[in-house]
């Protein structure tokens, strides 16, 4: 895989969707991997008695699925400057994520890409990844 230039983006460059299938499996060992041992990330009784329907995806592995979104497309020497990330609703195992976004700006080198991951339920997650590319 190699790193786009800045000559290949142009704004309003949609990316390709990143769809993730969210089984039990990947919350629970996503929660693990970033050390969020929460027990709404594992246990699904616990999570049901805080008033989720099941378990659910950990904010650091929706950030980390945000920074994969852009990285994936534009390649492995992207430098991530900067995310900037609302969370919405929860992304309950069971369900699929699927992450869209366009770019929406260039400033002095810095890209900057609006992202929306949506669920079932509605946007889990809706913000701006701002990164830079090598010369």
């Amino acid at each position: 895989m190699r790193t786009l230039t800045q000559a290949e983006i142009t704004l309003g460059t949609a990316l390709p969707p990143l769809t993730i299938n969210l089984t039990p499996t990947t919350v629970v060992s996503t929660a693990i991997a970033t050390m969020d041992f929460t027990p709404v990330h594992h246990d699904v009784e616990n999570a049901r008695a805080q008033g989720s329907k099941d378990i659910f995806l950990n904010i650091l592995t929706t950030m980390g699925l945000v920074e994969r979104f852009v990285t994936d497309w534009s390649g492995p020497q992207t430098l991530i400057r900067g995310i900037n990330v609302r969370l919405g609703v929860p992304a309950y195992a069971g369900d699929v994520l699927t992450i869209t976004g366009a770019v929406v700006s260039c400033v002095n080198g810095d890209f900057t890409v609006d992202v929306r991951g949506a669920v079932s339920l509605g946007d889990h997650a809706t913000g701006t990844v701002r990164f830079r590319l090598p010369h």
